[in-house]
Formats: structure tokens, C-alpha cells, sequence
């Protein structure tokens, strides 16, 4: 569910006759340029680089931060000041209450990546693409999770936004600690399929599923920037809800990007059950971009950017080490991101709870709503990592 200039809008979008993956096909005069990223041979993994490169600002700045968040929250990284989705989250200010701490996110999308990032905080967990026609790797199920072909860089970028170090270079993310287990269900296609997502969703809390090792590092969070395909979308899939019920008793929580077809999100799984953390997309100045599902479905809205002004991300398959793609892929792992922030200061936090943090301490919208559209809503207002950390501090739950 993410937008890049030179690649189609986001995964899970059933092929059908003009469109790839969401994209109408033009007429050659007017093709949409795609520039694939070169796929891996199969069972290699991608070279950890040395060092994130340091990188010229190409954009202006953000506004300066208030001068009281305290001179050690603000990290040296030299993506940072670019970084202009961090302040519309009250990033550092949340930094200053909670600096972060090595809470397991589970993130299933397209694989594992090894991101410098990320250098001793990620494992590469398991590959759940049964079909090995769409799989890239020559088999269908493998204990290696790494991203093959054109759409690899996805879970990256959504890692690397809930969990890059404050390490000097690059970007960091939201809670420099977290530790990070990628989780790969999407095929070199993008397409998910609902029985892969399934088994992968119950594998990351550490259920066992037949035939497959079990998962030595269970998460709390299971971040998803995807949905299903091969099955309407005109609720949410039955197979997925259960799934979804039973993690959800195990203490995680599953947090969803909304999807980008600018839509109601009450029909598409995960997006649409019960149980679950919807997150929309909006823009700096915080209105719903176009391209960003809406609905009851959504519980609140978080920077996801819009084309021209997307979430600058370190990435090795990047140009100049960096990526700067917008979606509501990139919304959902700011929630995950603020979610792990409250695991560090109260690790007990019932999911129930930590849905209602995360909702109630959000920033209203400008004007009261996200779109001049009555029924076009966003949920709650903006992801606050600040608030929601007050919000989890002032209450003895979860310790």
C-alpha cells in the first residue's frame, strides 16, 4: 500500500484487464516509467553496507522543534531534518519521556532486507509465499524470508520507519531499539494470499503452524502495510478475522495501513476486522491525500505523504541510500513505531489498551476533519507519540 513515482501504488490489488497492481495502463505515448529494483538470486541475501552515506539535503528543513524537548532528543542523523513526518508526530518530544527499548515488531510484507539500520536488531524470519510461481526463489515455503524482485524494498523502508538507529547516518526511526522480525508474504507480484497471511500472522506471536520452525522471537506488534487479495473486497475475510481473534487473546496487536484506492477501508482485510489498528494516510498539513482509504474502519490517521512530498526513508536499493515513497504503508509503522514506544514503558499494556492510547491522544484535525467530505473520515485525528506516552505514564496499567 505505498506510493513511489516509479512504481505502482501499493500490494494487494488483484490483477485485472489495464491494471497492475492498481495502476491503469496507459497508451505507450502516456506508460508510467518503472524502474525495477534487480531481484536477488535466490537464498542470497542482501550485502550489509558499511555505512548509510551521509546525505545533502535537497528539500528545505522542517520548522524548528520547541525549545523544550531537551538538546539529547534530537538525533544527529543527516536524513533527520528531512525527516518532516517526525515533528507531526511529536517524535522527539516522545523521545524525551521515552527513548525507546527492544520491543519485538513483527513485520509481514515483502521480506527480509538486511538494512544497516537495522545492523543486529532484525532477523530474517520465514518466507509464507506458498505458490512458487509467484514466490521469485524457485520453492514455495522456506525459513528464508528475503525479498526477491522489484517491490523488496517495501518492508524495508516500512522497518526502517519504526525502528532506524540514532546511529549518525541515515534516517532513524521511531523507537531506535525495536527489534524487527520480517516476516515475507507477498509475492515478487505484490499479490498476498489470504491462507499465507494466516498461518505467517499466527507464526509471528509464536503459535505453531505444521511444518514450519517456531517463531524464537514472538512480537507484540504485528505491523501489516498490505491486504489481501484473491477475495472481494467487501469485508473482512473470515479465514483472516479469526486469526486476527485469536492473536488478540495472545496480547498482540495488529496494526494495518487502510489501503490506497481512495475508499471505504470497511471491505478489505485486514483493514476492515475487528481487533485491529487501521491507519490512514494524510499530508504534512494534515488532510487526507487522495489516493488514502477512509471510513469507520480507520482508528486514526499518520503521516503517509503524498506524490512530490513523500516520507524520506533510508534504503540500500535506493538512490544515494535513500527512498522517499508515500502511501498508507508508510502511515501504518508510524503507529507501530509509537506502539513499541509504550511497550517500553509499560510492557504489559493489554492491546485493548494500547489502541485506546494510541486513539484517544491524537491530534485533532485542521478544522475538525481530515477531508471536506462528511463521510470521508480518518478516525480519531494524528498519531501524538508524545501524548500517547503521557497518556501511558499517568496510569499504573500495563507495568
Amino acid at each position: 500500500m505505498s506510493q513511489e513515482p516509479s512504481v505502482p501504488r501499493r500490494f494487494g490489488r488483484r490483477l485485472l484487464p489495464g491494471l497492475l497492481l492498481g495502476v491503469a495502463l496507459l497508451p505507450a505515448s502516456q506508460a508510467i516509467r518503472l524502474v525495477p529494483i534487480p531481484a536477488l538470486p535466490p537464498g542470497v541475501t542482501t550485502p550489509a553496507l558499511p555505512e548509510i552515506p551521509p546525505v545533502t539535503p535537497a528539500a528545505p528543513a522542517i520548522k524548528p522543534l520547541p525549545t523544550t524537548v531537551p538538546a539529547q532528543s534530537i538525533p544527529t542523523d543527516p536524513l533527520y531534518p528531512r525527516q518532516w513526518n517526525l515533528p507531526v508526530i511529536h517524535a522527539a518530544q516522545a523521545w524525551a519521556l521515552a527513548p525507546g527499548g527492544p520491543v519485538t515488531v513483527a513485520v509481514l510484507d515483502t521480506g527480509y532486507v538486511n538494512s544497516p539500520e537495522l545492523s543486529g536488531r532484525v532477523v530474517n524470519g520465514h518466507d509464507f509465499v506458498s505458490d512458487p510461481a509467484r514466490s521469485g526463489d524457485g520453492d514455495g515455503r522456506d525459513p528464508d524470508a528475503t525479498g526477491v524482485g522489484e517491490y523488496a524494498y517495501h518492508a524495508e523502508v516500512v522497518a526502517n520507519i519504526i525502528a532506524a538507529g540514532r546511529d549518525g547516518r541515515g534516517m532513524v526511526g521511531i523507537n531506535p531499539q525495536a527489534r524487527i522480525v520480517q516476516i515475507r508474504v507477498a509475492g515478487t507480484d505484490g499479490l498476498v494470499d489470504p491462507t499465507d497471511l494466516v498461518d505467517a500472522m499466527k507464526w509471528a506471536v509464536g503459535m505453531s503452524i505444521p511444518g514450519v520452525p517456531v517463531n524464537k522471537n514472538p512480537a507484540r506488534l504485528l505491523n501489516l502495510s498490505l491486504y489481501a487479495d484473491f477475495i472481494p473486497l467487501t469485508r473482512c475475510d473470515p479465514r483472516i478475522q479469526a486469526a486476527i481473534d485469536v492473536i488478540t487473546t495472545k496480547g498482540a496487536v495488529v496494526i494495518a495501513g487502510a489501503a490506497n484506492d481512495g475508499a471505504d477501508s470497511a471491505g478489505y482485510s485486514p483493514a476492515g476486522c475487528r481487533n485491529v489498528l487501521t491507519v490512514t494516510s494524510v499530508t504534512e498539513a494534515g488532510t487526507r491525500p487522495a489516493y488514502a482509504n477512509w471510513g469507520r474502519a480507520v482508528a486514526l490517521a499518520a503521516p503517509g505523504g503524498e506524490q512530490g512530498h513523500g516520507i524520506v526513508a533510508s534504503s540500500v536499493t535506493g538512490g544515494g541510500g535513500e527512498r522517499t515513497p508515500n502511501g498508507t504503508s508508510f502511515a501504518a509503522p508510524h503507529a507501530a513505531g509509537v506502539a513499541s514506544l509504550l511497550l517500553s514503558v509499560r510492557p504489559r499494556l493489554s492491546p485493548a489498551l494500547l489502541r485506546s492510547y494510541l486513539t484517544r491522544s491524537a491530534t485533532p484535525f485542521p478544522a475538525g476533519r481530515c477531508d471536506p467530505e462528511p463521510a470521508h473520515t480518518c478516525g480519531r485525528g494524528t498519531l501524538n507519540a508524545e501524548a500517547a506516552v503521557k497518556l501511558a505514564l499517568a496510569s499504573s496499567a500495563g507495568k
